[in-house]
C-alpha cells in the first residue's frame, strides 16, 4: 500500500529544517560581535544619562542652595533701606555736634546697617553699580529723565534706590535716572551709516 502524503505536510517540515540549521562559525562570531556592539553602545548612553543626572541635580541643589534666601534677602533689603534713610535723615552739622547719646544712635544705626550689608553679602547678595553706567532694562528701572549735556544718551545720571542682584538674578532693580540728548553718536559710526550699501530701487 502506497503512503500519500500532501505538499501541504511536506512543506513546513521543509521550513523548519532550514530554520533549524546551524549557523556557521563564521556567522555566529559576525552575530556575537553586533550583540557585543550593541550592548556596549547601550551601557555607554546609559553612563552619559546617569552623568547627566549627576550633573543636572549639582547643578539644581547649586541653585536651591543659592536662591533660597531670595525672597528673605528681599524683604531685608527694605530695612536696609529704612537704615540708610534713617542716617541720611541727620544733617551733616549735628552728627558732628550732636550730644553723645545721639551720636551713639547713629553710630549703632551705621554699625547696623553696615552689619546686613555683611550679612547679605555672605549670601551673594551684591549691589548694583548703575551711577555712570549705561541704561540696562534687565538691572535698572527707569523713573525719569535728566538733561545732562556732559554724558551720553542713555546714561544712567542718578541713582534714587540702589538694586540687588543675588548670583545672576535680579533681586530689585535699581531705580535710575536716565540721560537724555547728551553727546551725538562718535563720527566713525555715521560714516559707517554713510557707506553703507544703498539696496537698488
Amino acid at each position: 500500500m502506497v503512503e500519500e502524503t500532501t505538499p501541504e505536510t511536506d512543506m513546513p517540515e521543509t521550513e523548519s529544517a532550514a530554520e533549524a540549521a546551524p549557523l556557521s562559525e563564521a556567522e555566529q562570531i559576525v552575530a556575537l560581535e553586533a550583540e557585543v556592539a550593541d550592548l556596549k553602545d547601550r551601557i555607554l548612553r546609559t553612563l552619559a544619562e546617569m552623568e547627566n543626572l549627576r550633573r543636572r541635580g549639582e547643578r539644581e541643589m547649586a541653585d536651591t542652595r543659592q536662591y533660597s534666601v531670595a525672597s528673605f534677602a528681599r524683604d531685608m533689603l527694605n530695612v536696609g533701606d529704612n537704615l540708610r534713610r534713617a542716617i541720611e535723615a541727620v544733617p551733616e552739622k549735628p552728627k558732628d555736634d550732636a550730644d553723645p547719646a545721639l551720636a551713639a544712635l547713629i553710630e549703632g544705626v551705621e554699625v547696623t546697617e553696615r552689619g546686613l550689608v555683611q550679612t547679605l553679602e555672605k549670601f551673594g547678595v551684591q549691589s548694583i553699580e548703575a551711577m555712570g553706567q549705561k541704561f540696562d532694562p534687565t538691572r535698572h528701572q527707569a523713573m525719569f529723565e535728566i538733561d545732562a549735556p556732559d554724558l551720553p544718551a542713555g546714561t544712567v545720571a542718578e541713582v534714587v534706590q540702589t538694586g540687588y542682584i543675588i548670583g545672576e538674578r535680579v533681586l530689585r532693580p535699581a531705580f535710575v535716572g536716565v540721560a537724555k540728548g547728551g553727546p551725538k553718536q562718535p563720527a566713525a559710526a555715521e560714516g559707517d551709516k554713510a557707506d553703507a550699501p544703498v539696496a537698488p530701487k
